[in-house]
C-alpha cells in the first residue's frame, strides 16, 4: 500500500510542474495496459489549476487512453500466448507483478465476453473496475476490434469529460464529492444503463 500511496504521490506533484499536460497523456496511455494509478487524480488536479482547459485536457486524458487501450489490445495479441496456447512469459510476469492479473480473473472475462462482450468493454472504461485487465484480455481473445475501439472511446470519454465539467461547473468544492463517490456513482449509472437495455432487449 505504501508504494501505490509513494505513486499516487508522485503522479499527482506532476499538476505542479510545466509538464502536467504531459504527464496525464503519458499516465493515461500507460494506466490502460499496465500502469496502477488511473488518471483520474492528475486530470482534478489539472483543471482546478487551470479551468479554462478543462476540457482539453479531458480530450487529452480521452486520446491518450484509447491509444493505451489499443497497445494493451496488442499485448494480449501478440504477446500474451506461447505456440502451444499457453500463458507466455509476458503473461506471467503481469499475473505476478500487476495488481487486479490473475488467471482466473482472466478466463472468467472470457465468459462474460460471450455474452456482455461490447459492455464488458464499456463497463470497465467507465467504472473503477481495473481497464487494463480488459484491454489485454480483448485482444488475448480476439474481441471485435472496432467494438473494442468505439467502446473504449465513449467510456473513456465519457469519465474523463465528466470529470472535467463537474470540477469546471463547480470547483474545487466538488472534488471532495468526486474523490468520494464518484467510483459508486459510475457503478451505479453503468448498472442501470445496462439494466435498462437489458429491459428492452427481453421485455419490450
Amino acid at each position: 500500500m505504501k508504494i501505490i500511496r509513494n505513486l499516487y504521490d508522485w503522479v499527482l506533484h506532476w499538476a505542479d510542474t510545466k509538464y502536467g499536460a504531459v504527464a496525464l497523456f503519458i499516465l493515461a496511455f500507460a494506466e490502460s495496459s499496465f500502469f496502477p494509478i488511473p488518471p483520474d487524480a492528475l486530470l482534478i488536479a489539472l483543471v482546478l489549476g487551470s479551468q479554462t482547459k478543462a476540457f482539453k485536457f479531458a480530450a487529452n486524458c480521452t486520446i491518450a487512453s484509447v491509444l493505451g487501450a489499443l497497445a494493451g489490445y496488442a499485448i494480449g495479441h501478440f504477446l500474451w500466448w506461447t505456440p502451444s496456447n499457453e500463458f507466455s512469459g509476458i503473461a506471467n510476469f503481469f499475473f505476478n507483478n500487476i495488481p487486479s492479473f490473475t488467471p482466473e480473473s482472466f478466463f472468467k472475462i472470457q465468459k462474460m465476453y460471450e455474452q456482455y462482450d461490447f459492455w464488458i468493454i464499456f463497463t470497465a472504461g467507465f467504472t473503477p473496475i481495473p481497464y487494463k485487465l480488459i484491454t489485454i484480455s480483448s485482444g488475448a481473445f480476439n474481441i471485435n476490434m472496432v467494438m473494442f475501439i468505439i467502446a473504449s472511446v465513449i467510456s473513456r470519454g465519457a469519465r474523463f469529460f465528466l470529470v472535467a465539467f463537474l470540477i469546471w461547473k463547480f470547483g474545487p468544492q466538488i472534488k471532495l464529492f468526486i474523490d468520494k463517490y464518484f467510483n459508486w456513482l459510475a457503478i451505479a449509472f453503468t448498472v442501470l444503463l445496462i439494466g435498462g437495455f437489458l429491459v428492452i432487449k427481453y421485455f419490450v
